[in-house]
């Protein structure tokens, strides 16, 4: 997707896709769900009848030309809004396409099974043909067939196609690194995978569906503002119905095409032009960042986020922990207390495991344990360990650990203590080993804050954003990171049911919370959150909890996520401004126009000293039309976020889009009516 990044907005392919497509949505039965534009679609309408009504003879409407004119002009004015939103959505049928040529079909090799026996049967079948709980396997070379979770193995994977990037990753059977995507290719070593999704439904599947704008539904935020700009379209219909009566008061004759001039021109048709495409081209953009959001209520609501949650380990800190020091327990033999290190490390296969082992310089094959038990991590007894004959050998947190020891009845010695509380001081991860329930020794382990991590944080903040670090870690050590990263709050010891009771707590008081997840555990947490993202290396319960999948498996794309969706309300809510603001200048061009002939006095608010009343209304017409091309490179680009806080925010806005949409008609409509006026 990295190609897709560097495109430009106007590609040749796409401007003449988006152009066949503007005359097709000219169809009232697709325009109707605007109805803005579909009040300007009548109106084009009433003006092709006044066009007929002329040619036939009628002689108090104004000259055949004149009105042609108005007709040919608010036909661009859909066609330009059409365009606004075909070109948003031709963007994303483009990524679309390119994503079919990944989803191609592809032989699998699936495994026969018999009963739960596996037996050594291969059988080369169409991946349409698999179906969720099937078993295949893949070697280095082939390209994976549909997604899935690997139950044996580990592989280096290429996946560029679904991210763009080219650094291969690895993939193995457990943990929280075990999800596969359908399209990618095996670069090593050899797999056996589970398919978890039914033909049709795959990762694949959604992101064409989602990429495709013409599918996609609008969010209750665009329906609100859709329903606002409706009754102002209906406030407008009424003025203008009402204005008949005091123009024959005034004996003012005004035609047809006057009325539909200043109907057309008070209604906020710039934003309803652009509306559809801002919440496209907002899908877009995280779509470019790698973002899969399964809707576009999920980018909008990113963007009201008042509170994250992000892991410590990967977001905060580097990650991947590595072992520094081996602190042994008062009274116990050095390498005794390794060998049970490395033997509790036996079948962790963790990166922080992986490095007790390299600390320890010792092969656990080298001991000679046959016939052992391995105790896997889990998040509730936050500890591993092995068991062999009459020997428990458990490593994992200080607060567990103290627990079996004292438990059994005996005693946490005093040396531990200590070692434990300097290492979580500064900043480490403490691990207790112990060996059938007496104290071994401590582990120590760190971890590395990122860089600028603190300068995101800071940029939250200043958005209004409170910032949560959910962590392992015992107490001492999470508020050492905290402070160090700059995080409003944390969770230390954090267990699956903590996160939601925390997300519960934040959304009670009324606020909306975000966070990211990639563990099978991390689903509920995901699921109840209002914005939820998943990694795409993640287990396939997260990705489905939830709404958005970050496909780098970059834990600080949260932060970026919350930046698209400020720029996605932001670009809608300027936009909305600009094109009330538009609608003043508007008013001063048409109606002394309609009246200056038989009022004088309006002449006090004829600003603008525009030529004739026919060219004033043609240059507002005109105007009116050009204004929504020219917006559509910042409708879907979006307009540029600064984290400045709300208050000034507003105010700049305001200042910019608020008195520009005011200040800039003035100056276009005397410009073109001095170019109207060389032809009348």
């Amino acid at each position: 997707m990295s190609s897709k990044k560097r495109s430009g907005l106007l590609q040749a392919d796409l401007v003449k896709e988006a152009l066949r497509q503007s005359f097709i949505k000219l169809n009232p039965r697709i325009l109707f769900r605007n109805p803005v534009m579909f009040t300007v679609e009548i109106c084009m309408f009433i003006m092709l009848g006044v066009c007929i009504w002329i040619f036939m003879g009628e002689t108090t409407q104004g000259s055949l030309a004149y009105n042609l004119v108005i007709l040919f002009i608010l036909l661009l004015t859909l066609l330009f809004a059409n365009f606004a939103e075909a070109l948003a959505e031709a963007r994303g049928k483009a990524q679309a396409a390119s994503l079919r040529k990944t989803r191609e079909e592809t032989p699998a090799k699936k495994i026969a099974i018999l009963g739960e026996m596996f037996v050594n049967e291969v059988h080369i079948v169409p991946s349409s043909q698999l179906k969720k709980g099937d078993y295949f396997i893949c070697e280095k070379g082939d390209i994976i067939p549909t997604d899935g979770e690997i139950i044996e193995g580990i592989a280096t994977i290429d996946e560029s196609a679904i991210t763009g990037e080219s650094a291969p990753v690895i993939r193995e059977a457990g943990g929280d690194k075990s999800s596969v995507t359908g399209g990618t290719k095996v670069l090593s070593d050899k797999i056996k995978v589970v398919v978890t999704t039914e033909p049709g439904e795959s990762f694949l599947d959604k992101m064409i569906a989602l990429v495709e704008g013409a599918s996609r539904q609008k969010t209750p935020n665009e329906i609100a503002l859709t329903i606002l700009l409706a009754g102002f379209t209906l406030v407008f219909v009424i003025v203008c119905m009402t204005l008949h009566p005091f123009a024959a008061y005034a004996k003012t004759p005004i035609s047809i095409a006057a009325y539909v001039s200043l109907f057309v021109c008070l209604i906020p048709t710039t934003i309803g032009g652009l509306l559809s495409a801002i919440g496209i081209s907002g899908m877009d953009r995280a779509l470019r960042a790698n973002v899969i959001a399964k809707s576009g209520k999920a980018v909008e609501t990113a963007g009201d986020v008042d509170t994250l949650l992000l892991d410590k380990t990967g977001t905060i800190t580097i990650g991947n922990r590595k072992a520094t020091h081996f602190y042994p327990a008062q009274g116990i033999d050095e390498k005794h207390f390794i060998k049970c290190v490395v033997l509790s490390s036996f079948s962790d296969d963790t990166p922080e495991g992986k490095s007790i082992i390299e600390l320890a310089g010792v092969n656990p094959s080298s001991y000679g344990i046959t016939d052992a038990k391995f105790i896997k991590f889990t998040a509730e007894t936050r500890s591993s360990g092995i068991d062999f004959g009459t020997t428990k050998i458990r490593k994992g947190a200080f607060d567990a650990m103290k627990k079996m020891v004292v438990s059994a009845g005996n005693e946490f010695p005093e040396l531990s203590v200590k070692d434990v509380n300097r290492i979580s001081s500064n900043g480490g991860t403490p691990l207790v080993v112990i060996e059938n329930n007496v104290v071994m020794g401590v582990v120590e382990l760190q971890d590395i804050i990122k860089p600028g991590i603190q300068e995101r944080f800071e940029r939250l903040r200043m958005m209004g954003i409170k910032t949560v670090m959910v962590t392992g870690d015992n107490p001492l050590t999470a508020k050492f990171i905290a402070e160090k990263a700059g995080v409003d709050d944390y969770i230390a010891e954090a267990k699956p049911e903590d996160k939601m009771t925390y997300i519960r707590k934040e959304q009670a008081s009324g606020k909306l919370v975000a966070m990211m997840g990639d563990g099978t555990n991390d689903a509920p947490a995901l699921a109840q959150a209002d914005v939820g993202v998943a990694m795409n290396s993640g287990t396939a319960a997260a990705k489905e909890a939830g709404n958005m999948v970050d496909l780098d498996n970059d834990p600080t794309k949260l932060i970026e996520i919350v930046e698209i969706g400020k720029q996605l309300l932001m670009t809608r809510g300027t936009l909305t401004t600009f094109s009330i603001a538009n609608d003043v200048a508007k008013y001063f061009a048409i109606v002394p126009a309609l009246f200056i002939m038989s009022i004088p006095a309006l002449q006090a608010i004829n600003i603008m000293s525009l030529h004739s009343p026919q060219s004033a209304i043609l240059s507002a017409v005109i105007f009116n039309a050009i204004i929504i091309p020219m917006l559509i490179p910042l409708a879907l680009r979006g307009v540029t976020y600064r984290p400045i806080g709300a208050s000034a925010l507003l105010r700049r806005n305001l200042f910019v889009y608020g008195l520009g949409g005011v200040v800039l008609p003035f100056i276009g409509i005397k410009l073109i009516d001095l170019i109207v006026a060389l032809f009348m």
